[in-house]
């Protein structure tokens, strides 16, 4: 029966469902940066040499388009970036109060 359970080894297995290993969570940004690098620049290319062939604008349109997926590309980095920097950050300060018990108890008195 799942009532009778413990609290304690119930919190443990909840610890154990939710944290990722350190390899998955790097492997999962390399995917998500690669995305970011790969995507808009091949989109961009494929469009700027498709346009430059409709309007006969050659090199034009085609550097415009890869300025603005570089511009992309670098807008994504920075943003996933910053995002897996605060799920660290969130990460350590999760792991420094589920160890240190003072920590907890001082943030159960505020």
């Amino acid at each position: 029966m799942a009532a009778d359970q413990n609290p304690e080894k119930r919190n443990l297995d909840n610890q154990k469902t939710q944290t990722k290993p350190d390899w998955q969570q790097g492997l999962q940004l390399f995917f998500q940066l690669s995305g970011w690098l790969v995507g808009p620049l091949v989109v961009g290319l494929f469009l700027g040499q498709w346009l430059d062939e409709r309007y006969q604008t050659k090199p034009w349109l085609f550097l415009a388009t890869t300025g603005l997926a570089f511009a992309v590309t670098c807008f994504g980095i920075v943003l996933k970036t910053r995002e897996f920097i605060k799920q660290i950050e969130n990460d350590s300060k999760k792991e420094i109060k589920s160890k240190n018990p003072e920590m907890r108890n001082k943030n159960n008195e505020n």
